[in-house]
């Protein structure tokens, strides 16, 4: 997707604090934390949301679930956290592609 800011960040065009990655996920600091350490853990393939997905896309949870775990064993005060999605424009979802939020630390707003 020519306009979606994620595939930006993962072609290169925009910059960012990439945390971790592998070959399907990237890791990066959210430009807007609400939470001392909040994350953005997304598939390096553009799915809108997970409405979106195809059922060969669905290793990706597995994938994303164990980079949270990497994520809690690697980074200090990471320990305990919460995963956060939101699915679609109605349910609060800004840029359409499918990512989901590693929070940790004190909640300091909303999300």
């Amino acid at each position: 997707m020519q306009d979606c800011v994620f595939c930006k960040i993962l072609r290169g065009e925009l910059a960012s604090e990439v945390i971790a990655e592998t070959d399907d996920i990237i890791v990066i600091k959210d430009i807007n934390p609400k939470a001392p350490i909040h994350f953005l853990i997304i598939p390096r393939k553009h799915m809108n949301d997970i409405q979106s997905m195809a059922h060969v896309d669905f290793f990706y949870g597995s994938k994303i679930f164990a980079m949270a775990y990497h994520l809690s064993k690697t980074i200090p005060n990471a320990q305990d956290f919460k995963l956060h999605v939101n699915s679609g424009k109605t349910a609060g979802q800004i840029v359409m592609h499918l990512h989901v939020h590693f929070i940790a630390g004190k909640l300091e707003g909303a999300l």
